[in-house]
């Protein structure tokens, strides 16, 4: 039977034959480990025997955000992954590992500070056995500085990073990004790093370690308002949802629900005035957006008195008919349902490996050449330590068994 492109792509994704040992917690480097898993990494979850990682706890018994036991935590951000549960903290257990970094490309981890020296599988000594090893660690501050072995979690990054500062109403209290940006913007660069250094190994033939410090990262998404400031020595503050430049550009509460119009320049004015009707704004005092920008408060305000007067979906008609940048705030439902989300396979099912499924976030990585994409289960605590130091390193049943007896390997009991 001939072999489709769909089939092909599917076998064949960008990272397919990268062998990647996932030694994450929590959401930062997960994240990371699951993006490279989507893209075709043979990732492997390595987890303490027992328990597993942390996430494998959380929600584990919470009825509304739980699937046969496992929390939606480790539910979203372990697909496409397998498990080894190996005692890193034991020279024994160690020893498999380093067995099985000898035939890996990457090692992710997220550990704090000096955690990976003193666990002895830091990059130098990883390096020894696998020259062509590339290890990242994701922290909160990087492996070097005044500060770096401080503890660090999301909203400690993002307070750090100066965006907080800008989030949230003039008036009111800096507040936190919705999503956590500290913790995702870690794993995203993390994914970036780690393929820099597999492309810079083509050429070297050797590994390197990357260092990403997820309060680098936030200095860094401050991009342009970062250069502001420098220039004019201003310190920006919140101003809600509206623009420092561009008038109107905000958030409006229609009869029924919140609703975004954005204009940029001066494109957009004349067909939003035409549209809305409003006397007051018909001047050519108006037709400027920096003239707009000194009346901000008054042409908002006159505008969202018009839209309380009808439904959100008939203003978002008449604006996108006239082709005025809008959008409805989206809730979470309306946001997973929108039609662009589902065309885009960006809301997946995932299976849950001992039955059932449910929807989560998909992959926003789309490559031409590989349209196909495939999720897997996120895996049961050590299903496939066996197999794995089989396949990898070669092992045999008695060398593995001798591991399980010991206590330092962890596999999933035999149903009875």
């Amino acid at each position: 039977m001939a072999t489709t492109s769909a089939e092909t792509a599917e076998a064949n994704p960008p990272l397919k034959g990268i062998r990647l040992l996932d030694l994450t917690h929590m959401l930062s480097g997960p994240y990371a480990g699951m993006i490279l898993a989507d893209l075709g990494c043979e990732t492997v979850k390595v987890e303490p025997p027992g328990k597993g990682e942390g996430t494998r706890r959380l929600l584990e018994n919470d009825p509304e955000n739980s699937i046969n036991g496992m929390g939606a935590y480790y539910f979203t951000l372990n697909r496409n992954k397998r498990s080894v549960a190996i005692d890193l903290k034991s020279d024994a257990g160690r020893a498999y590992f380093y067995s099985l970094a000898e035939h890996a490309d990457v090692v992710l981890d997220n550990f704090s500070a000096g955690v990976t020296k003193r666990l002895k599988i830091d990059h130098e000594r990883l390096a020894a056995i696998n020259p062509r090893i590339v290890t990242c660690t994701v922290s909160g501050f990087g492996e070097d500085g005044p500060n770096f072995q401080r503890p660090a979690f999301d909203q400690i990054v993002q307070g750090l990073g100066g965006g907080m500062s800008i989030t949230g109403a003039a008036e009111g209290d800096a507040i936190r990004a919705g999503i956590p940006i500290g913790d995702l913007g870690g794993g995203m660069f993390a994914v970036m790093g780690i393929q820099s250094a597999l492309l810079a190994r083509e050429r070297t033939g050797v590994g390197q370690h990357v260092d990403i410090s997820m309060l680098d990262v936030q200095i860094s998404l401050l991009n342009y308002m970062a250069t502001m400031y420098s220039l004019s020595g201003k310190i920006p503050t919140a101003i809600g949802n509206s623009h420092f430049v561009h008038t109107p550009y905000n958030t409006f509460a229609t009869a029924d629900d919140t609703i975004i119009i954005a204009v940029i320049g001066d494109t957009f004015w004349p067909p939003l005035c035409e549209l809305l009707n409003i006397e007051a704004l018909n001047t050519p005092d108006y037709a400027t957006a920096e003239q707009r920008l000194l009346a901000k408060s008054t042409i908002e305000g006159l505008i969202e008195a018009k839209l309380r007067t009808a439904s959100a979906n008939l203003w978002l008609e008449k604006l996108e008919a006239a082709r005025i940048p809008c959008a409805r705030v989206n809730n979470m439902a309306q946001a997973l349902d929108d039609e662009q989300v589902r065309h885009r396979n960006m809301v997946i099912d995932l299976p849950h490996p001992l039955g059932g499924s449910a929807e989560v976030p998909g992959n926003p990585i789309k490559l031409s050449a590989n349209p196909a994409e495939t999720f897997t289960p996120p895996p049961l605590l050590g299903a496939d330590t066996i197999d794995v130091l089989s396949s990898w390193a070669g092992m045999s049943k008695e060398e593995i068994q001798a591991g399980i007896d010991q206590g330092v390997l962890g596999v999933l009991p035999k149903s009875p």
